[in-house]
This record gives C-alpha cells, sequence and structure tokens, in this order.
C-alpha cells in the first residue's frame, strides 16, 4: 500500500511513522508512506497557502491552488483508490471503515488546517471525508496519523501474529474480552480458572460470552442485530 499525506505542518507526522508498528511496516516495505509539504505546491513568493474568507469573518481558508497542484501531480503518476480529507464533519471512523480501506491499494490523505479549506476542495477533489470524533482539533495531522495506524494495522504481514487484529474490540461489532497474564494470582487477585484450564474449546466460549457482555454494559449501540 502507498499513502500519500498533504499536510500544512509535516513534522507532526515524522514521530508516529518513526516508531513501533508502522515503522516496522515501512521497513519491510509492506506500506510506503509519502509525507508533502503543501508550501512546496504554493506559487507566490511568500509560499503561503492561506487567505481571508469571501464574505468575511475569523479565521484564515486553506487555499484551493495549492492543494489542487499537489493531488493533481500526484496523480499524474499514481491512480487513487481514494482521497481523504480528515475533517470533524466527515464519516466518523470505525473499524469497518479501516478494514476497507486496509485493502486499498493507493489513497492520498489530505490534513486540514487554519479554520477550514476552501470548500471547492472538497467538491471537487476529495473522494471521501473521515472524522475521528466529535470535536475540533488545530489540524488534521493527528487524525491522519491515527487513520493511518488503524489501516496499516490490518495488512498481511505487519503484526507478527496476524489473527491478533482480527480478534480485536470492534471487529464483528464486539468490543474484546478482558485479557490476562502472568502471575495467575497477585495478592488476593486471580484470573479466572477458565483461563488456566487447557481446555481451548471451553476457553472461546468464554471469551465470546465476555465479549457481548461487555458489549452490552459499555457500547449498547453495537445491537445483536449489528453483529448478526
Amino acid at each position: 500500500m502507498r499513502i500519500d499525506i498533504i499536510s500544512a505542518v509535516p513534522s507532526l507526522l515524522e514521530s508516529p511513522f518513526n516508531d513501533s508498528i508502522l515503522k516496522r511496516a515501512k521497513e519491510k516495505k509492506i506500506v510506503e508512506i509519502n509525507i508533502h509539504n503543501l508550501r512546496d505546491y504554493s506559487t507566490n513568493k511568500q509560499k503561503s497557502i492561506d487567505d481571508y474568507t469571501f464574505g468575511g469573518g475569523a479565521g484564515m481558508v486553506l487555499s484551493i491552488e495549492p492543494v489542487y497542484n499537489c493531488i493533481k501531480k500526484l496523480q499524474e503518476k499514481i491512480s487513487y483508490d481514494e482521497t481523504i480529507f480528515m475533517t470533524p464533519d466527515g464519516e466518523n471512523l470505525n473499524q469497518r471503515n479501516s478494514n476497507q480501506l486496509s485493502l486499498k491499494k493507493n489513497i492520498i490523505i489530505l490534513c486540514g488546517h487554519y479554520k477550514g479549506i476552501d470548500q471547492r476542495i472538497r467538491d471537487y477533489l476529495i473522494t471521501k471525508e473521515i472524522s475521528i470524533g466529535d470535536y475540533v482539533l488545530s489540524g488534521g495531522e493527528l487524525p491522519a496519523a491515527v487513520l493511518c495506524d488503524s489501516i496499516i494495522r490490518l495488512i498481511p504481514g505487519v503484526l507478527n501474529n496476524e489473527t491478533s487484529a482480527l480478534t480485536d474490540s470492534f471487529q464483528d461489532d464486539l468490543i474484546a474480552p478482558p485479557v490476562y497474564t502472568r502471575p495467575a494470582k497477585f495478592k488476593d487477585w486471580e484470573v479466572p480458572k477458565i483461563l488456566t484450564s487447557g481446555n481451548l474449546k471451553e476457553i472461546e466460549i468464554w471469551r465470546e460470552e465476555k465479549a457481548i457482555e461487555n458489549t452490552e454494559i459499555r457500547r449498547p449501540n453495537l445491537s445483536k442485530n449489528e453483529r448478526e
């Protein structure tokens, strides 16, 4: 998979992709991540990428020209499956979205900034809009990193144990069951005996029951009908 991220503040994206699972995914050449500085596509001497909003009002607006120049430059060489804009009023990111996007080959992610972006970018250049929650951040860089992490970990070969991602919370619209590790007893707190029984069939039944129980308690909006 190739992911191209367009940002007004590319330095914000350096750390997330240089550690842990995302770093290993790059080193294994399973994913290629390219971060593009939007100012490199500005055509004025000041390399500005924003301007005042038509009609007045507070805040600056990300201009259409540098965004257009960057996206069109990328599209000259590669066919992209999605051009995604990270925005609070987009579709809420969930596990189903991440699963679907992990099957794509090439993706562009545009990070918003300032008061907003010229609406024509959304109307004519963007194919999908995604939000990581109903709140506002200073820019789309952190949401872009969150989106990438949720996608990349699902690609075969990224995790050492590929079944791990398949048992995460929200796969099949269920919260994950409780997990435990050694020691089996700490103070007076004991691990459920079923988990140390060695009976794999009964353990799987217990885990499924606990997953359903957790979902009904913590996220009742994930109804039984949605899981079936």
